[in-house]
């Protein structure tokens, strides 16, 4: 039940028509709605507190007013008591149950009426008592002044449930002494979600509860940094200032950073910066709590990249290679063929050679310009002899 200054409505039983063809018997006419409210009052009226806040020594007792106001056509009867409030884990204020006692300031008031019947649209003024033990802690203690109506409802299966609505005001009450405002963050837990897009971060969850350790009521501002190995992609967010933590309360949250690069091993720490609620001045000014964890973070799409662009250039060197070793078979091709050329035509170029040298000459033959051989003839110098004379 989240405790309101404020008026709340009963909630009323509605009969449930046959379902057609038959013809329907007559609904029976719905319970009036009735609402009432619950306010910090005098002994005249409201006097327009947002709530019941004070400040006491150990050992001191107060007399106060609080006004229960019917806004309905009928007269209610409602059950009037305090309580202890507490921080649900979404962060409300809440109060006990209306079966468990108070130990804390809600057992400190005393009501003299338990049982209020107020008309129709009227207004009842009760005072209270408010007496702090000697033995108090200092610090804030948080509570409630209830005003409940009993009814009945069914369940989803028909069963009749009994239903305690219930509408307050909220008490704060500082009992004077040291103050110790700290909030805590415990239980903390990282969680990092990788992208598709290799281009892109991933998200980095953290989630913890924060817990006032101190005696005062706070608020805070968490925050969540983050940092690869060596530092690398150090980088922090803030989150939405939290919900007031009654001391001895806590509070789960989480915050989202998105973008974070997969840097294998990620370091997160989550942290709170206290604040005072409202105005009030705190001395000494609360204290923080920063915790870290640690969270692996795989780049599974950077390196199915990586291994595609290394495949890619890979494939591009062995076919360059390729295209060298193709070239260098092709100029090795060309120069053994050019080899192979030069040697035949030196082939043909010796057999010419070979053509054209003169046969031997023989005796009484010499070899004349065209190639062939002619017999020797004598000069007529020397082979031609001349008859001789004697003139004696």
């Amino acid at each position: 039940m989240r405790l309101l200054a404020a008026v709340a409505t009963g909630i009323a039983l509605l009969g449930a028509a046959p379902a057609p063809p038959a013809p329907a018997p007559p609904k029976p006419s719905a319970a009036p709605v009735v609402t009432w409210g619950v306010a910090p009052s005098t002994a005249k009226g409201p006097n327009g507190r947002p709530a019941f806040t004070y400040k006491l020594d150990p050992g001191a007792k107060l007399t106060d007013h609080v006004a229960v106001t019917n806004h309905s056509a009928r007269p209610l009867t409602l059950n009037l008591y305090a309580s202890d409030a507490f921080t649900t884990a979404q962060g409300g204020f809440d109060l006990l149950a209306g079966d468990r006692q108070p130990t804390d300031v809600g057992a400190w008031v005393r009501i003299p009426r338990r049982t209020l019947t107020i008309p129709s649209t009227s207004r009842l003024n009760v005072p209270f008592t408010l007496t702090v033990p000697a033995n108090a802690t200092p610090g804030d203690h948080a509570g409630g002044i209830v005003a409940s109506l009993a009814a009945t409802s069914a369940d989803a299966q028909g069963n009749q449930v009994a239903v305690d609505h219930r509408v307050g005001a909220r008490i704060y009450l500082r009992v004077t002494g040291e103050l110790q405002p700290a909030l805590t963050v415990e239980n903390l837990r990282v969680r990092h979600t990788g992208s598709l897009n290799p281009l892109a971060g991933g998200t980095l969850t953290a989630t913890f509860t924060v817990r006032n350790t101190g005696n005062v009521r706070l608020t805070g501002r968490p925050a969540l940094g983050v940092a690869g190995p060596f530092g690398l992609g150090r980088r922090s967010v803030e989150a939405a200032a939290l919900p007031e933590i009654l001391p001895g309360g806590e509070l789960t949250t989480a915050v989202r950073m998105t973008g974070v690069p997969p840097l294998f091993r990620l370091t997160g720490s989550a942290s709170i910066t206290p604040a005072a609620v409202g105005d009030q001045v705190l001395d000494p000014p609360p204290r923080g709590d920063t915790v870290q964890a640690t969270v692996w973070a795989m780049p599974w799409p950077q390196l199915a990249l990586l291994a595609l662009l290394a495949l890619a250039v890979w494939a591009l060197v062995a076919a360059r290679r390729r295209r060298v070793r193709q070239v260098a078979r092709a100029v090795a091709a060309a120069r053994e063929q050019g080899r192979t050329e030069a040697g035949r035509e030196a082939d043909r170029n010796s057999d010419r050679k070979d053509a054209a040298v003169p046969a031997p000459v023989g005796p009484g033959s010499r070899a004349d310009g065209c190639g062939t051989t002619t017999p020797d003839r004598p000069t007529p110098d020397t082979d031609r002899s001349e008859p001789t004379h004697d003139n004696s």
